[in-house]
């Protein structure tokens, strides 16, 4: 594992930022104290434990896994974090959409993994620079616990052929995998620890194998966008402002959540969810439904 980036003033420098540039990719980046992140673990698994069987109308891991920042404050306050902004904003400019958060868990010892993909093949986005992702780590994501594996350059490719899968290990919404042959040499771990960044771009193959350790691996996942970025495919998209001005209006805004679960909350998250999913579920019959 390479040593954390030194930001200045919390910011990217211009050799990190041509280095995100070149690989498609750049980790490890210090935003949070470990401490602070240990403790935004805790919030999310004292709502995980409150809420399970709670009555709510989609189970709560759907919650989680699918824009959990229209209907969990915790998740809208990890996106429009000032400091995880500051480093986006050297990638993306100074007007900054979140396009959405998830937090994405690995159970212990469990034999779920992440093909290799793209991740802007079923969005309707289009091949676009405009969208970039950052991969907080909450617990610590090493080889052993199924880090990503990014493929150095790939992000330089358009959108390549992928094959639907729906494997049932496999924690992808299609169980999609890119149609090319990835080798173990291609591959560079992404090994990042509590209060550390990764960034990615839409384009760069990637993927991650099963958590063999005794821990969960736990990352909250924000997909920033910019508000030039539009949906090629679907009738309607959604997004927030987190930053600078939106001069575009290409997306629907709404209210974040004033608390976990609130009925209006559910209910623009059913529609954003009913929306998104005729784009990244088009051309399937699979009655598995978005991340179902």
């Amino acid at each position: 594992m390479p040593p954390p980036l030194t930001l200045v003033n919390g910011r990217l420098s211009d050799a990190q930022k041509t280095s995100y540039w070149d690989d498609g990719y750049l980790f490890p980046i210090p935003v949070l104290p470990a401490t602070e992140a240990r403790t935004l673990r805790a919030e999310l698994e004292d709502i995980e434990s409150t809420w399970r069987d709670a009555g709510l109308p989609l189970p709560l891991n759907t919650y989680k896994r699918v824009n959990a920042h229209c209907v969990m404050p915790l998740a809208y306050r990890i996106g429009s974090d000032p400091r995880i902004l500051d480093v986006v904003e050297g990638i993306l400019g100074p007007d900054i959409m979140i396009y959405a958060v998830e937090f994405f868990i690995k159970e212990p010892q469990t034999r779920h993994r992440v093909s290799m993909h793209q991740d802007l093949t079923y969005w309707g986005l289009g091949a676009i620079d405009g969208l970039v992702t950052a991969w907080l780590s909450l617990s610590p994501a090493t080889p052993a616990s199924g880090c990503m594996d990014f493929v150095k350059g790939s992000h330089k490719n358009p959108i390549l052929p992928h094959r639907d899968t729906f494997a049932e290990d496999n924690l992808l919404s299609r169980g999609q995998e890119v149609r090319v042959d990835v080798t173990d040499d291609q591959k560079t771990p992404i090994e990042i620890h509590p209060g550390q960044i990764s960034l990615h771009h839409g384009l760069t193959i990637h993927g991650s194998g099963p958590n063999t350790t005794d821990d969960r691996r736990i990352a909250a996942v924000i997909r920033y966008c910019t508000p030039a970025v539009t949906q090629n495919v679907g009738d309607t998209d959604y997004a927030l402002l987190a930053r600078g001005t939106d001069r575009h209006g290409h997306f629907r805004q709404f209210d974040p959540p004033s608390a976990l679960f609130a009925p209006e909350a559910l209910a623009i998250y059913d529609e954003i969810r009913q929306a998104q999913a005729k784009v990244m579920m088009a051309g399937t019959d699979s009655a598995r439904g978005l991340y179902g």
